[in-house]
């Protein structure tokens, strides 16, 4: 039996959760519609583009520039903050829609995922008709609209999705991959990044067609089994599952960083930093009812040196305060007094919580585990700025503007 599988894409989609958010508030300009970014701090000049409006893109502004760049790109531009509880609440809310449709559901990123409808139709109709239907549904219910691409797996979905923007349903079966999909440029490819394009045009590489149609034999001796990989996804090849939450590989870690537009010199500064990652990191793992067993962090010189240094704990914590002492500890024996341009905190060595027990060796975290929770429920309800520490109450504008925060990573 051919497969069916959905790939669902949301547009922009930190700058359609908030236009979105704003305009059911009452707000009369939708963000989408002007030249907008979501990204740091328009005032003081610092951080980077995370989502842009289609207005924007056409004064040249892309996703990762930084945001003076596109300041002077566009001098009207309207920059708004990025809200990641925002987010992840339409991204549950979307999924939430997708459930209806199939019980095999693949979250992919916050704002995409993969839909396996092989064997629906005869509950819930023609796969073309259900699509559109989800669509409609999400535009109508959420206020934000998706790209949906259509095929019989996972990467010519995701390539279909990629065909036409904003607000589309596209197929790419094998039967259309020639006219449709060989034509692109190969830097179109999924997989192939700024690193692999110059390699691929050195070869005579130029289109997705030229990939497809090189000798798989010397794309092997040039890129070993990373070539044999592009090489089925220019001719569309791919049996990966679409893989549920509940059968996904196990989580080994989660972690967060971030770069500063500025160099860390001193030990406070960098213990800000510190603190609040281990803030993001401790949330994610009670999430995800985990503890963590080791402590990492990850240190990146202004001269790009990247180096880090872990601590195994005697028994595993997922206190905030917890993580930020044992990040403390490992960055004062740890770091070469150098100026720092990125700090990141991982937590690995992860168990399930029912595996923290009381130790005469190590403190009791037992009243802060009690506050932590109180704090999550608070957040996670009515926003990440509802409680706030006051070690950034006083400077958070001019701390928090420096940062570069970048997403989660959770392996």
């Amino acid at each position: 039996m051919r497969r069916t599988i959905f790939h669902i894409d949301v547009n922009s989609a930190f700058l359609s959760w908030t236009a979105a958010d704003r305009l059911k508030k009452g707000e009369e300009i939708d963000l989408r519609t002007i030249p907008s970014i979501v990204g740091g701090d328009s005032e003081s000049r610092h951080g980077i583009v995370l989502a842009k409006s289609t207005p924007a893109k056409k004064f040249g502004i892309s996703t990762g520039e930084p945001i003076a760049m596109a300041l002077r790109k566009c001098p009207s531009l309207v920059c708004v903050p990025p809200d990641f509880p925002l987010y992840s609440q339409n991204s549950k809310a979307m999924f939430a829609i997708l459930s209806d449709y199939s019980d095999r559901i693949e979250q992919f990123s916050i704002d995409e995922g993969f839909l396996d409808y092989t064997g629906m139709e005869k509950l819930l109709g023609p796969p073309l008709e259900t699509a559109e239907k989800i669509r409609q549904r999400i535009r109508k219910e959420l206020g934000f609209t998706v790209n949906i691409g259509v095929s019989c797996n996972k990467i010519l979905a995701k390539m279909a999705g990629e065909l036409e923007k904003p607000d589309k349903l596209i197929t790419l079966f094998p039967e259309e991959i020639e006219e449709k999909l060989w034509p692109l440029p190969v830097e179109e490819l999924f997989m192939v990044g700024r690193r692999t394009s110059p390699r691929l045009r050195e070869l005579g590489i130029r289109t997705i067609g030229d990939l497809a149609k090189y000798p798989l034999p010397l794309l092997e001796k040039e890129f070993k089994s990373f070539g044999r990989m592009l090489h089925c996804y220019a001719n569309g090849i791919d049996d990966s599952p679409v893989v549920p939450e509940s059968e996904a590989e196990e989580i080994k870690s989660i972690g967060n960083s971030t770069t500063t537009s500025f160099d860390v010199e001193d030990k406070e500064t960098a213990y800000k930093i510190l603190l609040a990652l281990s803030e993001t990191v401790s949330m994610r793992l009670r999430g995800h009812k985990l503890c963590a067993q080791e402590i990492a962090v990850t240190f990146k010189s202004s001269d790009f040196k990247v180096y880090s240094h872990q601590k195994q704990l005697i028994n595993a914590v997922d206190c905030t305060n917890a993580v930020y002492e044992t990040a403390k500890e490992i960055f004062d024996e740890a770091w070469k007094k150098e100026p720092l341009r990125l700090l990141g905190v991982r937590a690995g060595k992860l168990c399930t919580e029912d595996c923290i027990q009381l130790s005469f060796l190590e403190e009791d975290w037992s009243k802060q585990k009690k506050a932590d929770a109180a704090m999550d429920a608070l957040r996670l309800k009515y926003g990440k700025n509802t409680v706030r520490r006051s070690t950034f109450a006083e400077d958070e504008n001019a701390f928090e503007g420096k940062l570069k925060i970048k997403k989660d990573v959770i392996k």
